[in-house]
């Protein structure tokens, strides 16, 4: 009897999925080529020279470590919801959307998380059938990812670099932000392991 693939592994075959991802990529290097080459006012101080390598840096370094480990499908599910949240948060700076609704930087933080600990767990799916603890997994890589955001926000911001003291973090918008993606973390878990997951199975007596 031939073994099932994982859900996940099939959706990476799915033409639908590698046109989705493809579109991310492009969409991602356009946006920062508008930001950096055009420089219009709503991305002044918001550090984009910073944030460029370390947004690009998911659409090159899974292509690479694809080829290395010569990954079967390619993993266009992970790549595509890992190369999201970056995209988003730039056409947000680029269009002027977080100065324009001062909730967006709280949704974004929610929804961004769902789309990360979902390409956590697209990529953990393609090795890993286990489902035990997953949830627990997914929830743990989203809250030590936005700890090391902001970290990185607060360093990027007290050396003002490329006016990145525009940011004026505070206290309670730091707290909110810890609070509000650590529980899209823990939506994106779910959702990731009902819709990525292997099926369970019942064990028999």
């Amino acid at each position: 009897m031939s073994r099932k693939l994982p859900r996940v592994l099939n959706v990476d075959r799915h033409p639908a999925t590698r046109w989705a991802n493809l579109a991310m990529k492009v969409g991602l290097i356009v946006a920062f080529a508008l930001a950096i080459g055009l420089t219009p006012d709503t991305v002044e101080g918001k550090a984009m020279g910073f944030r460029a390598p370390l947004f690009l840096a998911p659409i090159v370094i899974v292509p690479i470590l694809a080829r290395v480990r010569a990954w079967e499908p390619y993993p266009h599910t992970a790549d595509a919801l890992l190369a999201a949240p970056f995209l988003i948060d730039t056409l947000g700076n680029l269009l002027g959307v977080y100065d324009d609704f001062a909730q967006t930087d709280d949704v974004l933080h929610a929804l961004n998380w769902i789309l990360l600990v979902g390409a956590f767990h697209a990529f953990r799916f393609r090795n890993i059938e286990d489902r035990r603890d997953a949830v627990l997994l997914g929830y743990g890589f989203g809250a030590v990812a936005i700890v090391w955001w902001e970290v990185l926000e607060w360093a990027v911001s007290e050396d003002g670099f490329g006016g990145a003291g525009a940011l004026a973090l505070t206290y309670e918008d730091t707290i909110g932000d810890l609070f509000l993606s650590s529980t899209g973390g823990l939506i994106g878990s779910l959702l990731a392991v009902w819709w990525l997951g292997p099926p369970r199975t019942r064990s028999s007596d």
